[in-house]
Formats: C-alpha cells, sequence, structure tokens
C-alpha cells in the first residue's frame, strides 16, 4: 500500500528502518541486508532521502554512515503514517490466518508488542491449512521487512504441553500479548 504511495518499495522499507531506529546510523551494505534490497537500488533511495532532508549521511573509516535527521519536520507525520500503515497490514494478517482454518487461540507477542526477549510472534493453537498461513506470513514479511516468527500447536499438542507444564509455551503465554481469538476456554 504505501509503495504506491511513496513510489518505491525500497523507499517504503528505508524509511521503515530509519524511523523506527532514530539513533542508529547505518551503513550501506548493513541497510541492503536488513531491509533485502539490492545495493543500487538502496543508494538511489538513500540519495533521494538526503537530497529531501530526511536522512544525513556521514563518513567515519572509509564508510559512509545514514541515520534519521531527527530535526526533519515531517519525520513524526512519516512514522505515524508508517505505524498505522502497519497496524492495516497486522490487520490483514490476522484475518488470513482466521481464513486459514479452525482457529481456536491466536496470540500476538514478540515483534508486536515490544516483547524483545519473546520466543515467537505468533502463537495459533487450531487446525489450519498450513500453505495458507505460510503465504500470509510470508506476505506480512516482505511488507514490513522484519522476519515473523510463528509457533502453530494442534489442540492436542496445546493442550499436551501445557499439561505438562511446557517451559517454551508457558514462556509464550507469560509474555506480553494481544489475544485476538480465545475459543480456549470455551472448551475447559
Amino acid at each position: 500500500m504505501l509503495e504506491q504511495l511513496f513510489g518505491s518499495r525500497t523507499r517504503v522499507k528505508l524509511l521503515r528502518l530509519f524511523l523506527t531506529n532514530p539513533a542508529v546510523p547505518f551503513y550501506v551494505r548493513e541497510i541492503s541486508r536488513k531491509v533485502g534490497e539490492q545495493l543500487n537500488s538502496v543508494r538511489r533511495e538513500l540519495a533521494n532521502l538526503a537530497r529531501l532532508g530526511i536522512v544525513i549521511a556521514t563518513s567515519e573509516h572509509d564508510k559512509k554512515f545514514y541515520q534519521l535527521n531527527n530535526s526533519f519536520v515531517l519525520a513524526p507525520e512519516l512514522k505515524a503514517v508508517l505505524l498505522k500503515s502497519q497496524l492495516l497490514m497486522e490487520q490483514d494478517l490476522i484475518k488470513k490466518i482466521q481464513e486459514s482454518g479452525k482457529v481456536k487461540y491466536l496470540a500476538l507477542t514478540g515483534m508486536f508488542t515490544n516483547a524483545k526477549q519473546a520466543q515467537t510472534d505468533i502463537l495459533i493453537v487450531g487446525k489450519v491449512e498450513r500453505n495458507l498461513l505460510v503465504k500470509a506470513i510470508e506476505r506480512f514479511q516482505r511488507e514490513v521487512g522484519k522476519e515473523v516468527n510463528y509457533t502453530l500447536f494442534s489442540l492436542r499438542e496445546y493442550n499436551e504441553r501445557r499439561g505438562v507444564g511446557d517451559k517454551f509455551l508457558l514462556s509464550i503465554l507469560n509474555s506480553p500479548q494481544m489475544v485476538v481469538v480465545d475459543e480456549l476456554n470455551e472448551l475447559d
């Protein structure tokens, strides 16, 4: 969605990187790896962003670093647009996960709640078509430019793990989370 608005997928990924890491300088090859785009494309868009005053370029030890220009007048508005677009993408992801089968429990944690120590980003309990689930998650990953870890349990596996006090499952359930679907309590 934002690619159409901003005219470039690479530009959107760069904006997301800089606006979510406002105090961090990145060098060009590092940026290319982080956003998963070709070096030439990244260089071209960095030049555009620097020309607009959104990022500042500095040189150190024969490396060129780029960082968000925190005094750029539209930085707060750009960040708000990116956050709102991510909310729309998250809503679409949730819908696609629910459409992939019979979801009894769906919780977002990790990257969705800034729970950095969380062992997964999405916990799904139920019976889903794995290929539909993988497609939805891969699409979301491409849109946000970040890897998403998910955990899928059948209802039986979830109950068995919960019954034995599985550390992995308990660490997920005890981390900050947004519960989207909870039909498990109806089953108890």
